[in-house]
Formats: C-alpha cells, structure tokens, sequence
C-alpha cells in the first residue's frame, strides 16, 4: 500500500516480476495491504500465475506523510508492520516497500532488531558515476553517528558489493569535505584514523565532487550527508534532463541533432534511472528490507523484488555476520568497542 502510486503499480511491478520469472518456482510473493484493493487491481491482468501470490490483509496503512506519534500508535495493523512481522517470525525471507521510509526503518528496527555486534542499521544504495556504479552508506538512516558506526557502515558495505555487485576488495572512501587526512569535523577525522588501521582496502577520503567519477567503489557517510547528497544528485537529474529536453525541442536543428543522438541519450537515462537499482537496502538488522522510492514505477518495484530475491539466495545478511566477527578483534584492539 505505499508509495504515491501505490496499490497499482506495486501490483503491476509484481505480475511483471512474476512473468519474466515463470519458470522458476522457488519463490512466493505475499502481498500484504487491503485484500479488497490488491484483488481489484489482480483482475486487470491475464494468465497471471495465481500460486506464486499470496495476499495477507492489513486495514490499516501508513501515509506518506505520516508522522512517527500517529503511525506508531495504529502500526499492529498497517501493512507496513504486518510484513516485517512476517520477516521476524520467518515466514518470508526479505521485505520490500515504496512506502513510508521513517515508518519502515523505525518498525523494522523495533520489530527485527539489530543484527549481533552492529549499533546502528544504515541505509545502502547504488550511485550511477563514470566508471560504473558506486555504492553510498548511510543515505538517510542516522541523522547523527559516531565513528564506529561508519566503520560498521564500511564493512556492511563491503560485503554487499563483494556478493551482489561481484566487487573483490572494494575500494572503500569516506565522505569530506577535502582529500586531505587532516580535514573535516570530529566525526569524519575519527573515522579516518580506524578505517585506516582495518584491514580493508581503505583509499582515503572523498569529496562531493568526486562522487560521480567512480575512483571508489563504496562511500561512507553518515545519514544526514548522504541523504542530503542523493536528495540534490536526483534533483540535478531531473532539471538537466528537462533543460535537455527543453534545448532539444527549441528549433528544428536541435530536432536533427536529436535523431543521430537518441539512442545514446536512451542509454545515459537509463543509466540516471533510480528505477534500474530496485531501492535501498537497510543493511544491519536481523532481515532483508528494502526500502523503494515514493515514486517508484512498476519497473522499481520489479527490480527491488529482483534485488531482494538475491540477497536471499546470496545469504548475504550471514556473510555480514562473518564479517563483522572476524574484524571484532582488530576493532577491539582500535578501542572502538
């Protein structure tokens, strides 16, 4: 039920997901929201295979909008909550929401808990830039964090890219404000001196011009900054991409120029597409949640499920276990714990 053209498209990018992965029957998708609505919206589409659904009811569900007071206290019976419900009592296996992203982090928090020895979970997602793709942590799940947290963030980060990505040895950056190891607040000059002592392939620190270029594979940052940087990089996007279309409809040479040109502007938009990432994954708690933008398409929704689907089937959330546990001595002895 979330997102700003949710039921429909959330249904629509699941019959998608549904009919280019027909053949494989391993998997079941619960749809969890108002029973009445999500039929209505199934009887749009045909030859639909029907067991590989499954639909929970839920009466209540969390605007966009909501507030933290108002859903908190109808939560038992949103949709939102109903489904992470079925994640921590293992009856499905990953999450995915276009909702409300306050109300998931803070019902899965609560309802899931924080996997052994991590503080705080964080919010991860793919960056296009110019060498492929990059991968930024936390974009919105802490508004404040302390120095272990980001060295929580890197190792989480890490795993992801070495098991869903195919990334060996990442390369890992943090967010500043200059390259040098003496620049920044308290925050990020503490967080430098541990990144630096762990055995990772830590290159130093980046700076916002830098994010797009792709000299690293993983950034990290604490949730303020990077929502703050993925808010403003989608904002640049949708304004170039209007004055493009602006420029390219001005006179008829532009016209011209367009027609050698457009499958090359095809490419470069798809390539800008949130859509093509599925969501953000919220790394640390004790499930597999994804979290989709509000203005996810159908093509979003499809990609999330992809992208769930295989942190499952990667066991990617007991590698991060792994990972973390071989690191606690060496961050033990950093005095960090």
């Amino acid at each position: 039920m979330g997102g700003d053209h949710a039921p429909a498209v959330v249904i629509e990018g699941v019959v998608d997901y549904i009919r280019e992965n027909s053949r494989d029957t391993t998997y079941k998708i619960i749809l969890v929201g108002k029973e009445k609505e999500i039929h209505k919206e199934l009887k749009k589409y045909r030859n639909i295979r029907l067991d590989r659904l499954e639909i929970v009811d839920a009466l209540e569900e969390i605007s966009m909008k909501e507030q933290f007071l108002s859903y908190w206290r109808k939560r038992e019976q949103t949709s939102i909550k109903k489904a992470i419900d079925l994640v921590r009592d293992m009856k499905a296996e990953a999450m995915v929401s276009a909702g409300n992203t306050g109300a998931v982090m803070a019902l899965a928090k609560n309802g899931l808990g924080s996997m052994k020895n991590i503080d705080r979970p964080a919010l991860a997602t793919m960056l296009p830039t110019l060498k492929g793709n990059s991968l930024l942590v936390d974009v919105g799940a802490n508004t404040e964090s302390k120095p272990h947290n980001l060295v929580e963030f890197a190792l989480m980060g890490k795993v992801y890219l070495e098991n869903i990505i195919g990334i060996k040895n990442p390369r890992i950056g943090l967010m500043n404000i200059g390259e040098e190891e003496i620049k920044g607040n308290e925050l990020t000059k503490a967080a430098h001196n541990l990144l630096k002592q762990l055995d990772i392939n830590f290159v130093g620190n980046v700076e916002g011009r830098d994010v797009y270029i792709g000299e690293v594979d993983l950034i990290v940052t604490d949730g303020f900054t990077g929502n703050v940087t993925l808010k403003v990089s989608e904002g640049v996007v949708e304004v170039m991409l209007s004055m493009l279309k602006r420029e390219i409809m001005s006179n008829i040479f532009s016209k011209i120029g367009f027609f050698f040109l457009k499958h090359s502007l095809k490419r470069i938009k798809k390539k800008l597409d949130y859509s093509e990432y599925g969501g953000a994954l919220l790394l640390g708690v004790n499930g597999i949640v994804i979290i989709g933008h509000g203005g996810s398409n159908a093509k979003a929704i499809k990609n999330a499920i992809h992208l769930s689907y295989k942190f499952v089937t990667e066991r990617v959330l007991d590698k991060i276990s792994d990972e973390i546990g071989k690191m606690q001595k060496s961050l033990k002895e950093l005095k960090y714990v």
